[in-house]
C-alpha cells in the first residue's frame, strides 16, 4: 500500500506543477531578455488600437519607451515602473490589467481542487487508532460500512473526478477571452503629461514634440501656449513666435501669449520685443512673471547667463 500512496503523492505533485506552469504561461507576459522591452510590452500605446508600447511606432509610444529606459537606468524594478504609469494614467495603460471577478475565480478553482485532493489523500492514508488496534489496510474500516479497500477505490474515483473538474476549468479559463479591456488612456492627456515630465528633465525639444502630438488630436490654446514655451526654451524662437501669434489671433489680450511672443521676439525681432512685453505688463500687471519682465525692460538681466525666459502661467499648471 505504501507504493500506492507514494504514486498518488507523485501524481498530485505533477498535477500541481502542471497547473502552476499553465497559470504562469497564460497570465504572464512573454519572456523578453531586454528589461526595457519587457516593461514596454506590458504597457498599451494610448495612440494606437491594440498595440503595446514596444510594438507601436507612434511618437507617444517612443516617449513612453524612453521613460521606461530612463527608469530602468535609475534602477527601478519593472513593477515599480508599471506602478508609476498606473498612478499617472490609470490601469488602462496596462496591456494586461489584473484579473478580477469571475475570471479570477476561474483560476482559483483549480488551486482549491488540488488542495481538496491533497486533503482527501491525507485523511484516507492516515492510520486510525494505536498500533495494537491497527488492521490490515484492505480490511480496516474507515467509515460506516466501508472497508479500507472500498474507501481506497472511492478515494481514487473522487480524485479522478476532482482532477477532471480542475482540467475542465483550466481549459475553459485558457480558452475564454479576457474581459473587454477598458478604453485606452486619453492620448492627449498622456502626451501632455509626458511633455511635462520631459520639461522637468529640461528636455524641451522632446517636450515640444509631445505637445505637438497633443495638438494634432485636440486643438487647444492652453496646449499651444505650453508648446510655445517649450519651443522657446529649446531655442526655437521662430517656432515659439509663430505658435504664440496663433493663440493671439483668437485671444489678443492673452497674457501668456503676449509674454511668450515678447520673449521670442528678442531673438527674431528685437526691436518689437519691448513693445510686446510692455503690452503684456499693461494687460497683466500682477502676472507671476511681471516683476522679472520689469527688470528685463529696465536693462537688468533677471538670470545669470543666456536669454531669460520666465515661465508663463499656462506652463505652470
Amino acid at each position: 500500500m505504501r507504493w500506492r500512496r507514494t504514486l498518488g503523492a507523485l501524481v498530485l505533485v505533477a498535477l500541481l506543477a502542471a497547473a502552476g506552469t499553465a497559470l504562469v504561461r497564460s497570465t504572464g507576459p512573454a519572456g523578453r531578455s531586454d528589461p526595457v522591452e519587457a516593461v514596454a510590452a506590458s504597457l498599451r500605446c494610448p495612440a494606437c488600437q491594440g498595440e503595446s508600447v514596444v510594438d507601436s511606432r507612434s511618437p507617444i509610444a517612443a516617449s513612453m519607451r524612453q521613460v521606461v529606459a530612463d527608469q530602468v537606468a535609475q534602477g527601478r524594478s519593472p513593477d515599480e515602473i508599471r506602478r508609476w504609469f498606473v498612478q499617472r494614467y490609470g490601469e488602462e495603460v496596462l496591456a494586461d490589467p489584473p484579473a478580477r471577478g469571475v475570471f479570477l475565480l476561474l483560476w482559483a478553482v483549480p488551486v482549491l481542487v488540488l488542495l481538496g485532493v491533497c486533503y482527501a489523500a491525507v485523511r484516507t492514508a492516515r492510520p486510525r487508532g494505536g498500533p495494537a488496534t491497527r488492521q490490515p489496510a484492505a480490511d480496516r474500516p474507515v467509515g460506516p460500512g466501508l472497508s479500507g479497500r472500498t474507501a481506497g477505490r472511492a478515494w481514487w474515483a473522487a480524485s479522478l473526478g476532482l482532477v477532471a473538474t480542475m482540467a475542465s476549468v483550466t481549459v475553459a479559463a485558457r480558452q475564454l477571452d479576457r474581459p473587454a479591456p477598458a478604453a485606452p488612456a486619453d492620448p492627449v492627456t498622456v502626451a501632455v503629461r509626458l511633455a511635462q515630465d520631459l520639461e522637468q528633465q529640461q528636455r524641451y525639444a522632446a517636450a515640444a514634440q509631445m505637445y505637438g502630438e497633443a495638438l494634432r488630436d485636440r486643438p487647444d490654446d492652453t496646449v499651444r501656449l505650453r508648446l510655445a514655451f517649450a519651443l522657446l526654451r529649446s531655442g526655437d524662437a521662430t517656432g515659439a513666435e509663430r505658435t504664440s501669434r496663433d493663440v493671439l489671433t483668437r485671444s489678443p489680450d492673452s497674457p501668456d501669449g503676449l509674454l511668450v511672443l515678447g520673449l521670442a521676439q528678442r531673438g527674431t525681432h528685437p526691436t518689437d520685443a519691448p513693445g510686446t512685453l510692455r503690452r503684456f505688463l499693461a494687460v497683466a500687471p500682477e502676472h507671476p512673471a511681471a516683476a522679472e519682465i520689469r527688470r528685463l525692460l529696465a536693462g537688468a538681466s533677471p538670470t545669470a547667463g543666456g536669454t531669460p525666459a520666465p515661465r508663463p502661467a499656462a506652463a505652470t499648471g
